[in-house]
């Protein structure tokens, strides 16, 4: 019997640690081959890679964003191989399966939930070792009417075999993001995610863990993000890992892990502060609200004064990276009150800000009341709001400009010191700034249209000269020194469209060959020769002294900006008159 397990990854950087799962816990007595492919991938050429492995069973691993695709490959693969067996599981078809099989005849067995012990009983019974009856945690039409079995008794998680030993990965593990858990369910209700579904947390056995972390680093592995819901639910346990994680980690690995910030004691903090290496670990932390009512609302309980004591207490130790998450469309959100969220958590200022929209998903809670809150949505993954009580469709559209933009100018951090003065200085809120530049951009169509680095520059210097209360000369100065900062050598091309003069340059470099500590003290210790001085250098007219500039706060004062590039190392800077 030929077995293959696939799925549609969103990304090739993405690796799929459910059917792996399933690999390792079916074996020995059935080998399957694994065959990942992206949503981008047309499905006639997945459809003719399947077709011609010949297979008689193929499993694939269904979610949000890749269902419409995997619906559309195995209608395809029905034709060609009409006899195949087609078993889908994962979460986006374990619920509501009475719509999946009356609508997608094509599909002959879901699995619901875990699928380790399911899935390798439905093999046995393709078998003809065993009866159908005797397979749990399946439904399939049956003289189309819907039959669904028991589910089995959760798996003992600590028994199970390791998803990461296949010869076949091992070229890949460098290239792809692995995904690996150390616990499965969640000890929160949160009513717009599945997690808060399976009730109780189990845990993998710790040392096995680690013999596959071990595994995955010793043959390359570069980014290994852990996929527990809240990995730091046990102080303990979260505390033997980070140990452990510190003293046998390699260069270059990192690590991500999804934490609920307000539960993290600052004595944990505090020691990764002290012995985590920088850029090792990094934190996705899921704030979502910062609305109380519509917290209570969605049985989200979050402390927000101790989750922003463990984003700030991190951020200062300067050692780990934190994504935040926000959720637009929850529950008696509207748009003020969104616009306070945002404010609150960018306050922050977390290395990245992720601005995302609500989805109805399939078996939660909120789903299920939907008419309660006044909810349209689109009934096709992935089930994104429209609209509710308190935000209209337009509010939507408006905070998708924000969003827009918060990508491309703050968590790509191309222009740090610029954004932070805009936030703090010139725009009444963050978020202010963020959507009525969104909203800005979207009228100029600049989203139907690609950029380069450069125009984000001149795009943000036009949208500011729509503004009377902007002091361009010191903007423009800011986002020189954000540029000039991410260069090793000196740029070919520039936007900027204020240049010193062929006289002034003369003067100015004059003065520096007779006397090169007009440029500073730094500088003339470097003994720079006339050749690699004026092939290294460049000279700006500049509007703040870095001298006394902080984060944010330039002081007006009129001169030029002396940046000397050195190849592997930051660049040099120096502001003189």
């Amino acid at each position: 019997m030929k077995i293959v397990l696939s799925t549609l990854n969103a990304k090739y950087i993405h690796t799929n640690l459910a059917i792996r799962c399933l690999k390792a816990s079916a074996q020995p007595e059935f080998d399957s081959v694994l065959a990942e492919y992206t949503i981008k991938d047309p499905a006639f050429n997945i459809v003719s890679d399947l077709f011609q492995m010949k297979p008689d069973v193929i499993g694939f691993s269904c979610y949000i964003w890749n269902i419409r695709e995997t619906i559309e490959v195995i209608q395809m693969l029905k034709t060609v191989l009409p006899d195949v067996k087609i078993v889908l599981g994962g979460p986006e078809v374990s619920y509501d399966v009475h719509d999946w099989l009356k609508k997608n005849k094509e599909i002959d067995f879901i699995i619901m939930g875990e699928g380790e012990l399911s899935f390798k009983k439905l093999l046995h019974y393709f078998n003809d070792e065993i009866s159908l009856e005797e397979v749990p945690g399946i439904c399939y039409l049956q003289d189309n009417k819907v039959r669904i079995h028991a589910q089995p008794a959760k798996i003992d998680l600590r028994e199970l075999a390791s998803p990461f030993r296949f010869d076949d990965d091992l070229p890949h593990l460098g290239k792809r993001i692995q995904y690996i858990e150390t616990s499965r369910g969640c000890p929160f209700s949160c009513q717009f995610c599945l997690s808060s579904i399976e009730v109780g947390v189990r845990y993998f056995n710790r040392e096995k863990i680690k013999e596959d972390i071990r595994y995955l680093m010793d043959n390359g592995a570069r980014t290994i993000k852990f996929v527990d819901r809240t990995f730091n639910i046990s102080r303990s346990y979260a505390m033997e890992m980070f140990q452990f994680l510190i003293d046998e980690h390699k260069p270059n690995v990192v690590f991500q892990f999804e934490i609920t910030a307000d539960i993290m004691r600052p004595e944990v903090i505090q020691f990764l502060n002290d012995n985590a290496p920088r850029g090792l670990f990094r934190f996705e932390i899921g704030v979502q609200s910062t609305n109380d009512l519509t917290n209570d609302l969605v049985k989200r309980r979050q402390n927000f004064e101790k989750l922003t004591r463990t984003v700030t207490m991190v951020k200062d130790g300067g050692k780990i990276d934190q994504h935040l998450d926000l959720i637009a469309g929850l529950p008696e959100e509207d748009y003020a009150s969104f616009r306070k969220t945002f404010n609150d958590v960018f306050e922050m200022r977390p290395e990245e800000l992720q601005l995302g929209f609500l989805k109805l998903l399939r078996g939660t809670g909120l789903r299920m009341e939907a008419k309660k809150f006044g909810y349209t949505y689109v009934d096709i993954a992935p089930y994104e709001i429209f609209s509710n009580n308190v935000l209209t469709f337009d509010d939507i559209v408006r905070i998708k400009h924000a969003e827009d933009v918060l990508e491309k100018y703050w968590n790509a951090h191309r222009m740090d010191n610029t954004i932070e003065y805009l936030v703090a200085h010139v725009f009444e809120t963050p978020f202010d700034f963020f959507q009525n530049f969104g909203t800005y951009w979207e009228t100029k169509g600049w989203s139907r249209i690609g950029h380069q680095l450069e125009d984000l520059f001149n795009r943000l210097i036009e949208f500011l000269k729509t503004l009377d209360h902007v002091d361009l000369d010191i903007v423009i100065s800011l986002m020189k020194y954000d540029y000039l900062l991410a260069q090793q050598f000196q740029p070919r091309k520039s936007w900027w469209q204020d240049r010193l003069t062929e006289e002034e340059m003369k003067a100015v470099y004059a003065r520096i060959k007779e006397n090169p500590a007009v440029v500073g003290t730094d500088f003339a210790d470097m003994m720079v020769n006339e050749r690699d001085l004026f092939k290294h250098s460049l000279i700006l007219p500049f509007h703040f002294d870095l001298a006394t500039y902080t984060l944010g706060q330039p002081t007006k004062k009129t001169g030029y900006l002396f940046t000397y590039f050195r190849n592997g190392q930051a660049p040099y800077f120096y502001t003189f008159n």
